[in-house]
């Protein structure tokens, strides 16, 4: 007897494994992104619809903005350290893409429209990268589109003009059409980067 529920135990527990690794290997083939994802969080929870403000002072829209892939960042030009390091390592990887054949779209996003205005985003732009996107707008507007992709700023006290902004640092890749693949720490290198928005892509192209 004892041999017996030693055996039906065994088989139980051969058969839950079995099933835990069916469903396991479901789901992940389920999600053709598995193999690239640096995160645990799914694609479709982040991203929306935002109207915001070119560098031309057009309005354009997130339709318009994410026609083709692209790394999405939320900073301000007057960032003394965080933005020039998190943006220069984003047109970077942009750059080992388009050598790889891949094209990316650059886009900042200010936090800061007070002082950065289509003209002082046209020059920021110029300075750093040829297929950079940057956009301003209404504050209402910021705040929407930071919402839309859960970030956070905040302005800093001050009584001058010179006051900081904290801001979430995470880079967003979106795919064509907005539709929200990873997100990127500070962490992570360019070439670390590129690889894994390589990866997207490919997998993306094979889903058709």
């Amino acid at each position: 007897m004892t041999r017996f529920y030693a055996g039906l135990a065994a088989a139980l527990v051969a058969a839950f494994l079995g099933v835990s690794a069916y469903l396991f290997l479901h789901n992940r083939n389920a999600d053709a992104f598995a193999q690239c994802r640096s995160s645990q969080v799914a694609g479709g929870d982040i991203g929306g619809p935002f109207t915001l403000v070119g560098t031309d002072g057009k309005t354009v829209t997130d339709k318009e903005v994410l026609a083709k892939p692209s790394l999405v960042y939320f900073g301000y030009t007057f960032c003394p350290d965080v933005c020039p390091l998190d943006m220069g390592r984003n047109v970077e990887a942009v750059d080992i893409l388009e050598e790889r054949g891949f094209d990316v779209t650059p886009v900042f996003i200010s936090i800061d429209p007070e002082r950065d205005t289509p003209e002082a985003l046209a020059d920021y732009a110029g300075n750093l990268h040829p297929k950079l996107v940057a956009l301003t707008g209404s504050l209402d507007q910021v705040k929407a589109a930071s919402q839309a992709y859960k970030t956070y700023f905040a302005k800093q006290p001050a009584d001058d003009e010179f006051y900081l902004v904290d801001h979430s640092t995470m880079t967003y890749l979106m795919l064509p059409g907005g539709r929200f693949a990873d997100f990127y720490r500070r962490d992570i290198a360019a070439d670390q980067m590129a690889e894994s928005v390589a990866c997207f892509l490919t997998a993306d192209e094979a889903e058709g």
